[in-house]
């Protein structure tokens, strides 16, 4: 479902229009070498034309900016079409976003609800948030709201810190979601070791710039920070559906 949704994104961009076209090579060499010059540590993953003429999206990971085609002006900042009041920049920041989640893999999260849900929501989660423990306290609304919630565990005190080690328990126990309900109910967890992807998810959240816990990626990239009771997310994910075609 994820991967269906970041088509429809990359779908709804395209049709949007026709100006997404291949980047001339001279082009592109231009703006590669002037980056070189400016950030000489970071390496452009793409570059590929905007709906203005001469002006290019270059994309780092999910972080983007605009060049002009002579490499000369940079421009950080929302492109937004009035005509179709279609926020280009979110929109791709959106597919960036999902696309290094769904990177991830589904065996590399703790997942709670079945995988025929209507909804999946990926999730950064503290063990130690109180927002984080009221949302899987909710667990049972949202799987029966048809959302699939995913976890990604990113301890907010960071590397090597008490909730590190209790997110690290729980990936390491024998049963993750018996383990995730315990350590949200503020029990004791058997102090465990073993090859995890903890490390990895609090990179990911770095990236993403996550600000606090729980963070929410809907299944489109959108990026909702906070709790959000289950019949409201519900309602939330329905609209964006809807928006999308499917």
């Amino acid at each position: 479902m994820i991967k269906n949704f970041l088509a429809v994104t990359c779908a709804l961009m395209i049709a949007s229009t026709a100006a997404w076209a291949e980047v001339d090579k001279a082009v592109e060499k231009r703006i590669r070498n002037s980056l070189q010059t400016l950030l000489p540590d970071l390496v452009p993953d793409g570059v590929r034309k905007t709906p203005i003429k001469d002006l290019y999206e270059v994309t780092f990971g999910t972080r983007l900016i605009y060049l002009t085609g002579d490499g000369q002006f940079l421009l950080q900042g929302s492109l937004i079409d009035l005509t179709t009041r279609t926020e280009i920049t979110a929109q791709r920041l959106s597919a960036l976003r999902l696309a290094a989640v769904d990177e991830v893999g589904e065996d590399h999260m703790v997942i709670f609800g079945p995988k025929d849900a209507k909804h999946t929501v990926t999730v950064f989660t503290d063990i130690d948030c109180g927002y984080c423990r009221r949302l899987h306290a909710d667990m049972a609304q949202y799987n029966d709201e048809g959302i699939r919630i995913r976890y990604l565990l990113y301890p907010r005190s960071g590397l090597g810190s008490d909730s590190y080690d209790k997110a690290v328990s729980v990936w390491c126990a024998d049963d993750r979601n018996k383990a995730m309900d315990a350590a949200k109910a503020g029990q004791s967890l058997e102090k465990r070791s073993c090859d995890n992807p903890v490390a990895e998810h609090h990179a990911l959240g770095q990236e993403l710039r996550v600000q606090g816990t729980p963070s929410l990626i809907l299944q489109d990239g959108y990026l909702v920070p906070g709790y959000v009771p289950a019949g409201r997310l519900r309602e939330l994910l329905d609209q964006r559906l809807a928006m999308s075609g499917e």
